[in-house]
């Protein structure tokens, strides 16, 4: 894997806040915000100009600022597009808490899951539109039937817990995201830390929930990563070896410009911020190609 270094960049994309309403799980109405990054040159008047757009998580404790503030995302992002590694996109930076303080004090495994699993509504009834509603994506109007019809032109990724609400994303919002991007963090489907516990049957529910979406092997794609010194290295492993027992749902390959399903795993990389966008970085190329 080729990391990622500092370039200084002369067209760089802009940061812009969104706020929106959504509900907490008591149905109390809530104001939240996210972060979008907006690449060089980008016109929000110039509706016949179509953008890919990526949703990318935080950690848990975190909120939408904590990509931006731990690692050179935003730097990256202004870099690879600028020297055409990748088209143009449109980066999401949103929070999975209903509250805008986040977290406080130690995390509770159940109380987080919890989070995540009532992330996914509010990420199709709430964000979507608020955001794609105010963005030249390639959704035609705010409606799931447009979000449906625009999901090869959108992707998911996560860090961490975030890699938890990426893979939530795959098995409850399919229809609405072709791209998975679930970084140094197992599916909690099944149960909490599902893929150490339980790896085998986390792996037959995503081979069930895809195999009953009748999306074929190019129509999904997930490219999952972390390091060998990473906590999440056991679960996520462990995960992805019991995948491998369904080849034709999950079709890996070296070549990242084939097959639907991709493992990097980082020799010495930590649980960390400053590691992961690494591998985001090194998928980059490879989202919305096909």
């Amino acid at each position: 894997m080729e990391k990622y270094t500092y370039h200084d960049v002369n067209r760089r994309g802009t940061i812009k806040r969104i706020e929106y309403l959504t509900t907490n799980q008591e149905g109390e109405s809530r104001e939240k915000y996210a972060n979008l990054y907006l690449p060089y040159g980008y016109d929000e008047m110039d509706w016949s100009k179509k953008y890919n757009i990526l949703y990318v998580m935080h950690g848990g404790g975190g909120n939408p600022d904590a990509w931006l503030d731990c690692c050179k995302i935003k730097n990256m992002l202004d870099y690879v597009i600028d020297s055409k590694k990748i088209d143009p996109l449109i980066v999401v930076f949103p929070s999975f808490y209903k509250e805008k303080t986040g977290r406080t004090g130690e995390p509770v495994r159940e109380v987080e899951r919890g989070h995540v699993q009532f992330f996914q509504t509010e990420l199709l009834e709430d964000l979507l539109p608020a955001v794609e509603g105010a963005c030249n994506t390639y959704a035609d109007d705010i409606t799931k039937e447009a979000f449906r019809a625009s999901r090869m032109h959108r992707g998911f990724c996560g860090f961490s817990m975030g890699a938890a609400t990426t893979w939530y994303a795959f098995t409850r919002n399919m229809d609405y995201f072709a791209y998975y991007v679930p970084l140094s963090g197992d599916c909690w489907e099944v149960e909490g830390q599902g893929g150490l516990t339980k790896p085998e049957e986390t792996a037959d529910l995503l081979h069930e929930h895809a195999d009953r979406s009748g999306y074929g092997t190019d129509e999904y794609f997930i490219y999952t990563a972390t390091g060998t010194k990473d906590i999440a290295y056991e679960a996520l492993n462990n995960q992805v070896n019991a995948m491998r027992r369904y080849p034709d749902t999950f079709v890996e390959d070296e070549d990242l410009h084939k097959g639907n399903f991709h493992y990097l795993l980082a020799e010495d990389e930590v649980h960390a911020y400053e590691a992961v966008y690494h591998y985001l970085y090194h998928f980059l190329p490879y989202l919305f190609e096909r």
